[in-house]
């Protein structure tokens, strides 16, 4: 094909068949996007000439990509991150640039290169964790939500970054690699510059947005439009005032975070914002070349065994520290243990403002693509791989786990259990209600601190806590309970359920409740009495009852 649109044709379809092998191997599809990139660069077949075009395409979906961020930051979640989560979050923060600066530094790179990297290395993807969590429904889980928390401080970071970062060009917007202009000067600048921001968006959100949004949120369509046209008009005006495209950007979402349409915007938003982030990968990797990543392996080597394994250790012994288990902090840990598309686009940023070579943005790439596919698989297979260290991991949790602890003890009713429920979702809630509506003395259990509370200020005799945790099963009724009946949606969670049972010489009947006739067979194979399928046997239930009254009626004369 010729032209610049057919080059466009070929490289969406390109895209399209490497994310679906990626797809395929439980691998984010930005990862192909990024080898689609350096295959089709100069490097390899050379296939991009229309770079200016799409470049500005990348730079557009940058952001739409910063824009959405600033959208989900509304003022009341920043007020209620929670302690644990802030304490992780700046901590694990804290210790990467730190120790991440003095790393690079060894491996031979200048300050500057090494300070933009060493910060790169602190963000984890929101989007990718966030996929990865609801995919095995663990976003409301303690884990979940605590890791929620922290991404969001690392997104905040990463603005703040940006914006410190771009301050530091000179007075013409132009630095060399490795110049700077005096720290105080800096911090002046910035001061005046954010306080200019700030004093501008109170005024936008205190009178003007709330009634322009309200009147382009007449139409879908319009409101989409607008939201746009205001991210990206305001990280042109960004770019202008002299923070930076990406800077503007976030406070053009975070000006509309508080009003009442954020979440049509943000949900509209999200086709487009991966749509535009595919052209900024393989933009990226159009400009990288094998030679130079073909230096960086091995120090990408070393920094990604520190991503991997640095990150999630701070993050455990944060909250052990802080009084939670084990378990509980190496599955939160797991979310840092990766860098994330902001890492990528932060370095970009710096060779933008001169910074920084392209030997940064090399490095960091390769640093990101190694982490983002180990990680994966690590959060994929979290409960396994616990297993396997747990007997390693004692040094990260205190002797009396008294967070946790305290959550688990709050309701002191279930010393007479018949049944222990296990997952109080939709169908779980209901099943535990109506057991014990029907005169069953029986004890719910979940993971998720907000249902536990909502049970709880009912006089529902619920605890909180791990059903996969071995240590919390042994804090249970299980040698009065005949019956445990589990509602975990995920075989793995089932599995380490049933795991932690027998080392607790549970002898009674087990139930499960399953999703998918694969989930049953495994659970009858393991040894279950009873599998439960709620949606066959909700459309079997139905079916009997409409069959029955459509019959009576056509029967009657």
């Amino acid at each position: 094909m010729h032209g610049e649109f057919g080059e466009v044709a070929v490289l969406l379809l390109i895209c399209a068949l490497a994310g679906a092998v990626f797809v395929r191997l439980r691998q984010p599809v930005l990862i192909a996007y990024i080898v689609v990139g350096i295959a089709v660069g100069p490097s390899v077949f050379g296939l991009v000439t229309a770079h200016d075009q799409i470049d500005l395409l990348a730079q557009i979906g940058v952001a739409v990509l910063l824009f959405a961020v600033g959208l989900k930051l509304d003022l009341h979640h920043i007020r209620h991150i929670g302690p644990v989560a802030l304490a992780t979050g700046l901590g694990q923060l804290a210790f990467t640039i730190v120790i991440g600066f003095g790393l690079i530094l060894a491996l031979g790179r200048d300050m500057m290169e090494a300070l933009y990297v060493a910060v790169a290395l602190t963000f984890s993807s929101t989007i990718i964790i966030v996929k990865l969590l609801s995919d095995k429904r663990e976003l409301d889980s303690l884990h979940g939500r605590i890791a929620v928390g922290f991404l969001i401080v690392q997104d905040l970071a990463v603005v703040i970054a940006m914006m410190a970062m771009s301050a530091l060009r000179g007075a013409d917007g132009d630095v060399a690699a490795g110049e700077s202009i005096g720290w105080s000067e800096v911090l002046l600048s910035l001061s005046w510059r954010l306080a200019a921001a700030a004093a501008a968006l109170f005024v936008l959100m205190r009178w003007v947005l709330p009634a322009v949004v309200a009147a382009m949120a007449r139409s879908q369509e319009l409101l989409l439009v607008f939201a746009i046209a205001w991210g990206v008009a305001l990280a042109a005006l960004g770019e202008w005032a002299g923070f930076s495209k990406e800077a503007g950007a976030f406070l053009a979402g975070f000006s509309l975070a508080s009003t009442p349409y954020r979440e049509a915007m943000n949900a509209r938003l999200t086709g487009i914002r991966d749509f535009l982030l595919l052209f900024f990968f393989i933009d990226l990797g159009a400009k990288l070349e094998l030679s130079t990543l073909g230096a960086e392996i091995v120090p990408a080597a070393v920094l990604s065994l520190f991503v991997l394994i640095g990150n999630p250790l701070i993050v455990m012994a944060i909250m052990g520290f802080m009084g939670y288990r084990r378990r509980t902090g190496f599955l939160a840990g797991l979310t840092v243990a990766q860098i994330s598309e902001f890492s990528i686009v932060f370095v970009a940023m710096g060779i933008t403002l001169g910074h920084v070579g392209v030997q940064a943005l090399g490095l960091t790439t390769l640093v990101g693509l190694v982490t983002i596919t180990v990680s994966t698989y690590m959060i994929i297979y979290a409960q396994p791989l616990f297993e396997r260290l747990s007997p390693w991991l004692h040094i990260f949790e205190r002797a009396h786990p008294f967070r946790e602890i305290a959550a688990e003890n709050k309701d002191g009713s279930a010393g007479n259990a018949q049944a222990i429920v296990f997952g109080l979702g939709r169908y779980g809630s209901r099943l535990f209600e109506q057991l014990r509506a029907d005169g069953v003395e029986a004890v719910g259990v979940d993971f998720d601190p907000e249902a536990v509370r909502e049970l709880q200020a009912r006089g529902l005799p619920v605890l909180f806590g791990d059903g996969e945790d071995p240590d919390f099963l042994e804090t249970l009724p299980l040698r009065q309970a005949r019956w445990v009946i589990t509602t975990f949606p995920q075989w793995e969670s089932n599995r380490a359920l049933l795991h932690a049972l027998k080392a607790a010489d549970y002898r009674g009947e087990i139930v499960g409740a399953v999703r998918d006739a694969a989930h049953g067979r495994a659970l009858a194979e393991a040894g279950v009495t009873r599998v439960f399928s709620p949606f066959d046997d909700a459309a079997d239930h139905a079916a009997a009852r409409l069959a029955h009254e459509i019959l009576d009626r056509q029967a009657a004369p």
